[in-house]
Order: structure tokens, then sequence, then C-alpha cells
């Protein structure tokens, strides 16, 4: 008998850890698909916000889905419907206000961000029991993501890269010359609505990935490091969607081997992506501004102010 349960024992123990390798084995792949969707989302959107200089606005937008997220913790409803309503009066306040005379845009979103993250961490002292589950929605928890986050994230990849696509002129236009865009008829208040919308909902679909604050790093780092290895929009797109999805797949697979954040390996990987290329950029990395300086002189050969790059569009 004692050997009899000795071996039921050993057999029950092999199916409970056969069946839980196959369920990380399930959730690494999930999470290693999601991180391929919101590498591309992030890269394609992040080089309009990068050269429209949105880095300060996406941060708020990140600190303002908090609350959202709180909310719709707290009352049980869908956690990307909470986010993307209060991205999306967010969005609305910071256009209303960056119209009105007098009203700096930098102003308005500060606001934003301040009001929106202090919000967030009123409801979530208001609600006790909820602090260890929404902490998940700060940093992220890329490995616990499902398979309506997947949809989710596919249909939002889908969806900018079908905006980013269709709208390619107007948004190049009001970007370098939003008065002659104005002046040729488009609607520069309607295009940047549309843009500010879709970083709320990037922002919204990366939160099961590397969480609110952490999405700031995802979005404009591998296309602030695009930017410095070539003026080119279609070329400076490619890289940024290269280097979103190698940071995604890179820092998942650091977590795992070192048993960390996910989502801290996934922003820290993007960020040394850009350190690498502000020291390795050919155009405007340290060493090669170096060397130029170095044949050429300190002043010469560049354009007065500074030398600021110019973009070429296909």
């Amino acid at each position: 008998m004692p050997s009899l349960d000795l071996a039921l024992n050993q057999a029950l123990n092999q199916a409970l850890n056969q069946a839980l390798n196959q369920a990380l084995n399930q959730a690494f792949n999930r999470a290693l698909v999601e991180a391929v969707l919101i590498g591309a989302a992030t890269g394609l959107l992040g080089v309009q916000v990068v050269l429209r200089r949105l880095s300060f606005f996406t941060m708020a937008m990140t600190h303002a889905t908090f609350p959202g997220v709180v909310i719709a913790a707290v009352v049980g409803v869908d956690l990307y419907l909470g986010g993307a309503t209060a991205g999306v009066l967010a969005a609305l306040a910071v256009v209303a206000l960056s119209r009105r005379r007098g009203h700096d845009p930098s102003t308005a979103t500060a606001v934003a961000l301040a009001a929106g993250f202090a919000l967030g961490v009123v409801l979530l002292s208001a609600q006790r029991g909820f602090t260890k589950d929404l902490t998940a929605y700060l940093v992220g928890s890329i490995l616990t993501v499902t398979t309506e986050d997947l949809y989710v994230a596919v249909a939002v990849t889908v969806i900018v890269a079908a905006a980013l696509g269709a709208g390619h002129k107007a948004l190049t236009y009001t970007a370098f010359d939003r008065a002659g865009a104005r002046a040729a008829g488009y609607r520069t208040t309607a295009i940047d609505l549309g843009l500010l919308l879709l970083i709320s909902a990037v922002v919204v679909t990366a939160v099961p990935a590397v969480g609110t604050i952490l999405t700031l790093a995802l979005v404009v780092a591998p296309a602030g490091a695009a930017r410095l290895w070539t003026d080119r929009i279609a070329t400076m797109t490619a890289v940024a969607v290269s280097l979103a999805v190698a940071s995604t797949i890179g820092g998942l697979l650091l977590s795992r081997s070192w048993d960390v954040a996910a989502g801290a390996a996934i922003s820290l990987v993007a960020t040394g992506c850009f350190a690498a290329s502000m020291l390795a950029g050919p155009r405007r990395g340290l060493l090669a501004r170096w060397l130029r300086r170095r044949h050429r002189g300190p002043d010469e050969g560049f354009p007065p102010g500074g030398g600021r790059a110019r973009i070429l569009v296909p």
C-alpha cells in the first residue's frame, strides 16, 4: 500500500507539473504575440509623436488614463472602456484649452497630467481592496494578458496603421507647415484631435503589457532613436517599428531569463536603444558630431542655429 500511494503521488505531481508547464508556455506565447503587436503600434505612432514634439502630451495621456482604469475596476466594467473614456476626455480637454487665446498648450497638458494622476491616486486610496490588483496597471503585467487583450491589440494596431497610412499627407503637412496646411483647406484641429485619440488608444492598449507609467518609453524611445539614424519618414517609421518590436521581445526574454518585471525590462531595452543611437547615430549621434567637428572645425559645415535636421518625405 505505501508503494502504491507513493506511485500515485508521483503520477499526480508529474501531471500537475506538466499542466503547469503547459499553462506557463501558453501564457508566454500570448505575451510574445502581445509584445509584437504593442511594439508595432507604438513604433508606428511614435514617429508622429516625435516629429510633432508630443512627448510631453503622451506622458500626460499615460497619467490621465489611470483614473479611468481605477474607476472601471471599482465599478466592475471593462478596463479598456474606462481607460479609453478617460483618454478621450483628456484629449478633448487639451484641444479645447489649447484653442483658447492666451493658453499655452503645454500648460493645458501639464494640468491634465497632474489632475489625472492625482484623481487616480485619490480613487485608489479610497478603495484599499483594489490597491494590489491595480498595481499591474501602473507597471504592466504582460504575462497575464488574455486572448481578449490580443484581440484588442490586433484591432488597435490595424486601426493605427490604416489611419496613419490614409492620413499620411495631411499629417505630414500639418506637422511641418501648419499655416500652409490650414490655407490649403486642411482641418488642422480635427487632424490634431484624431492623432491625440490614436495616442490615447495606443496608451490604453499598452496598459496590460507595460502599464500606464512605462508606456511613454515604448512610444518615444524607438522613434527618437530612429530619428537619429535617418531623415526620411518612411525609413524612420520602419526603423522605429523594428526597434519597438525588438525592445518588447528583448525585454520579455530578459524578464524570463532574469526573473524581473517584464514592463520595466521592456522600457529599459527601449531606453538602451535610444542611448545607443544617441552615441552612434550616423547623422546626429554624439560620435558622428565629434568626428565632424574634428575634421571640419566647430562651426564649419553646419547651418546657422545649431544645424536643424531636414526631414525628407518620400
